[in-house]
């Protein structure tokens, strides 16, 4: 039984190694270099993820990362989907949200997730991922707080999951919700202290 098991560990190792590494590409950090933005840990909350490259004042550079960092779950999930199956797939999902919060190259010291997030749910489930972005979109209207709404789209992931016979990703949506709400533990604090800045500050 061991020796019919190991082949397909070594193969789901090494699809979320791949996901991890393609994760942790840091493309807020380059899309600032290639802009002419500076260094964007020196720049509002030091996070390389889209809001904070939003606060340098440059949309295209944010709608830049938005998309690669979106891209890059998305890039993992279909391309090992595509060689390897659905189960793989979600390890290398999982694994490139990982990698984007806590990158190797950076001293694992990196984003929160959201955009990966969404990113690898659109691929794996794309209803499910819309039902995401839609519920990010309403809450940023709404709020006008990008945490709040990167909370309420991970937190309602699993439900809508539930409701559109998504169940077999359900235990990856509990695993990255938790993730997301963790990496979002400070702009918690401040959400409850009413805080937390509004989408678009600087």
């Amino acid at each position: 039984m061991m020796a019919d098991m190991t082949p397909a560990l070594s193969a789901l190792l090494i699809w979320g190694a791949f996901g991890y590494l393609l994760g942790s590409i840091p493309f807020g950090m380059i899309v600032t270099r290639l802009f002419g933005l500076g260094n964007l840990r020196e720049i509002g909350s030091g996070n390389i993820g889209t809001t904070n490259v939003l606060r340098t004042g440059s949309k295209p550079a944010a709608a830049a990362t938005l998309l690669l960092d979106g891209g890059k779950g998305a890039a993992a999930v279909l391309i090992t989907r595509c060689i390897a199956g659905d189960s793989a797939a979600q390890i290398a999902g999982l694994m490139a949200f990982v990698g984007h919060c806590y990158p190797i190259w950076l001293r694992f010291k990196g984003g929160k997730g959201v955009a990966t997030f969404l990113g690898l749910m659109l691929a794996l489930a794309w209803p499910v991922g819309i039902a995401c972005c839609l519920t990010w979109l309403v809450t940023a209207i709404v709020s006008r707080i990008s945490s709040m709404s990167a909370l309420m789209a991970a937190a309602s992931s699993t439900l809508w999951m539930l409701v559109l016979g998504r169940g077999e990703i359900f235990l990856l949506g509990v695993i990255t919700t938790l993730l997301i709400f963790w990496r979002h533990r400070e702009n918690i604090s401040r959400i409850k202290a009413g805080t937390e800045p509004k989408i678009g500050k600087k």
